[in-house]
């Protein structure tokens, strides 16, 4: 077999274990938590049905793509829950020894050219980038809001660790921060997240940065 289609299908087989990583987050309706693989598939179309929210204008399919590939580390990495505080303070450690075993598993132009996709989502700089961070926080935020708040019960998150988290939404769409927005009082209205609803007005950017 050719070299580069042997390298090519051998991060193919890799990626597949992607779909053993276990989110925190449940499916909608009560359902089992979901896979990384079932994530990223959920925000790539997501991206392609709400691109019209954007902020500014996107090149949709290489937010797509951004959707699908930035969780493949998680493969080595596991999965860093959002408000994991010991968690997060190794997580970019972890993925970053991630990227450089998985992605070199490719031919050389290829694992560059993922690699920079990768790198370009963390650095949250670009159009796409932000927007693909948008859909990355409004997925679960969709779920947990379709199960009647379940996780946020039972990991006792605040007000203020779930906008936090949605800053990032409002830098790639207004439109779409709103309804967090919207869905946030909700939860707090009905004791699903701990806090007042002028907790949402509290949160700093130090602050969100860890959330």
């Amino acid at each position: 077999m050719d070299k580069r289609l042997a390298q090519q299908l051998s991060f193919i087989l890799e990626i597949d274990k992607e779909k053993n990583i276990l989110r925190q987050t449940h499916l909608s309706g009560g359902g089992r938590r979901e896979n990384d693989a079932e994530h990223a598939w959920h925000m790539a179309v997501m991206a392609y049905l709400l691109k019209e929210y954007a902020n500014e204008p996107v090149d949709v399919a290489h937010v797509m793509m951004m959707c699908l590939i930035h969780d493949i580390v998680e493969i080595d990495a596991g999965d860093t829950y959002a408000y994991d505080v010991e968690g997060l303070a190794t997580q970019k450690a972890r993925e970053y020894a991630a990227k450089e075993r998985i992605y070199s598993l490719l031919p050389e132009d290829q694992a560059r050219e993922l690699t920079a996709l990768f790198d370009e989502f963390e650095a949250n700089e670009t159009a796409e980038a932000r927007f693909a961070h948008a859909m990355d926080n409004l997925q679960p935020l969709l779920l947990n809001d379709s199960n009647d708040g379940g996780d946020w019960r039972e990991h006792t998150v605040t007000a203020s660790q779930v906008l936090g988290r949605q800053r990032k939404t409002r830098q790639g769409s207004e439109t779409l921060y709103d309804v967090t927005i919207d869905v946030i009082r909700k939860h707090i209205e009905n004791g699903n997240i701990k806090g007042s609803i002028d907790d949402i007005g509290d949160v700093q950017p130090d602050q969100a940065e860890k959330c």
